[in-house]
């Protein structure tokens, strides 16, 4: 991490690949459309689903970064699906301090793997990818997550592949095809349950109806296109599934008290 200093400010994206950062030095981690973290010792994870931005704080910042995407982890074989765990969910906890003590065993394997790359073992990516499991895991017991429960219900289990079925969805990439899934009619009807009966599950699950959590997420997609795209407003409302501009104005400014069009104005300017 020292290498960045006095480079320019990185820029409020997402990225094709997979990060693992552990920053010594007070900063801040915006993710997504999250309240920005700032903290010292800061540990936060990047999927090419989340945009996100570290900014340093202090000009003697320290720390180490691990970037990698799902082919490198392949011939390791072991059965794992990176987007799959947990510390990779939508829900997660993207960023968070770390205690003293843990910062020194993270930055122990660190060294480690920054030792391999410039060795001329034969065998170094192995022993990489064994490195990285072992960071992987490291951090995944790290995270401030309540563990979870040993059975799940029935109504767990509705609550969570509704929220794979939702979160499949996003990133937008283009502007067509539209969303597949709109409605919570849509959603139950994949899920091959009453959309009244999906509703109850979710209340109870989350506090929010389904439809709640789907303009929540449409929400959150529609301000990072109208940050980070140079999209049409038309063409964004195409992507998500409305009918017509006009609805996904109407829909914008009643969540966000503004037009798609006065928010993108401001987020140029950082406002």
């Amino acid at each position: 991490m020292a290498d960045l200093r006095g480079a320019p400010p990185m820029t409020f994206n997402r990225r094709s690949y997979y990060k693992i950062t552990l920053c010594r030095g007070r900063s801040q981690v915006e993710c997504a459309d999250q309240a920005p973290h700032v903290g010292n010792n800061t540990l936060f994870l990047v999927t090419p689903r989340v945009p996100y931005r570290w900014l340093p704080l202090t000009e003697d910042f320290t720390g180490y970064s691990c970037l990698f995407d799902d082919a490198f982890l392949l011939p390791a074989r072991t059965g794992v699906v990176l987007a799959e765990l947990p510390i990779f969910q939508p829900g997660a906890y993207p960023v968070w301090d770390v205690a003293e003590a843990d910062c020194a065993v993270l930055e122990a394997i660190f060294e480690k793997m920054a030792r391999e790359l410039t060795s001329g073992y034969a065998y170094k990516h192995d022993l990489l990818r064994t490195y990285l499991w072992e960071l992987i895991h490291l951090v995944q017991k790290l995270q401030p997550a309540p563990a979870p429960l040993a059975t799940h219900s029935a109504a767990e289990r509705v609550a969570t592949q509704f929220t794979e079925l939702l979160e499949g969805q996003f990133p937008r990439q283009s502007p067509q095809p539209p969303l597949r899934l709109r409605t919570a009619t849509d959603y139950a009807d994949q899920l091959a349950v009453h959309v009244n009966h999906l509703n109850r599950v979710l209340k109870e699950m989350t506090g929010h109806t389904t439809t709640a959590l789907i303009s929540r997420r449409l929400m959150q997609e529609a301000k990072l296109l109208l940050k980070q795209t140079a999209w049409s407003i038309s063409e964004i409302a195409d992507s998500l599934g409305f009918t017509d501009v006009a609805h996904f104005c109407t829909f914008f400014k009643r969540q966000a008290s503004q037009t798609p069009g006065d928010f993108r104005r401001l987020a140029v300017f950082g406002v």
